[in-house]
């Protein structure tokens, strides 16, 4: 006959085993619940945080768009004041100064074209942009400006000729032998006025 095995009658669940797994399922509860409330409370102070960080960021390029501003206005009344004389140097005969002047047709509609500083006279004027720091960017920009002017003239029957300059409180050697490579001439700052600064192979563009 085969061996019989006997098996332990298999224990059941006691009312303390239930409890105790209740009790625990309860302390897992709360810890992700307290996991969860720290972690909303650590977004909503990451958010504050960034909104904090976005409102410095735009504080800060304000007060420095402000400040380039006031600079700029600096370097124009820096410039202007004594410009027409100091091109008048130059065997000009400029008798007349025009600031911010905006090119317009005959409709009054806006050609693109501000000039900070213009020096005329019934021959010729130079159109003048003023930077507190002169860059490459500038320098295209006013020939792109020189040619809307040029546009500008001869639809209204100004045969004058027209010249370019580039003023600056801080502008590279790079810069100012591009401008002049360009056939503008070079404004720059000497002491507390300024110079223009004019080559011997210097040749200016006119348009």
């Amino acid at each position: 006959m085969g061996k019989t095995i006997s098996r332990k009658p298999q224990k059941g669940l006691t009312f303390e085993d239930v409890w105790a797994a209740l009790m625990e399922n309860r302390e897992l509860q709360k810890e992700t619940e307290r996991l969860q409330k720290e972690t909303a409370q650590l977004q909503k102070e990451t958010a504050q945080s960034q909104k904090e960080t976005d409102r410095q960021m735009k504080e800060t390029f304000k007060k420095m768009g402000d400040l380039g501003n006031r600079f700029g206005e600096l370097v124009e009344h820096l410039v202007l004041p004594s410009i027409k004389e100091k091109f008048n140097a130059l065997g000009f005969t400029f008798n007349k100064t025009g600031k911010n002047i905006a090119i317009k047709d005959a409709q009054d509609r806006y050609k693109g074209a501000d000039i900070d500083i213009f020096l005329e006279n019934n021959d010729c004027a130079i159109a003048i942009e003023v930077k507190a720091k002169t860059a490459q960017k500038d320098v295209e920009r006013h020939l792109e400006r020189m040619a809307v002017l040029r546009r500008w003239a001869n639809n209204n029957n100004d045969k004058r000729v027209f010249y370019g300059a580039v003023a600056g409180a801080i502008m590279t050697d790079e810069v100012k032998g591009y401008a002049q490579k360009a056939g503008f001439y070079t404004i720059v700052q000497s002491g507390d006025t300024v110079k223009i600064d004019v080559p011997e192979d210097f040749a200016p563009k006119i348009w």
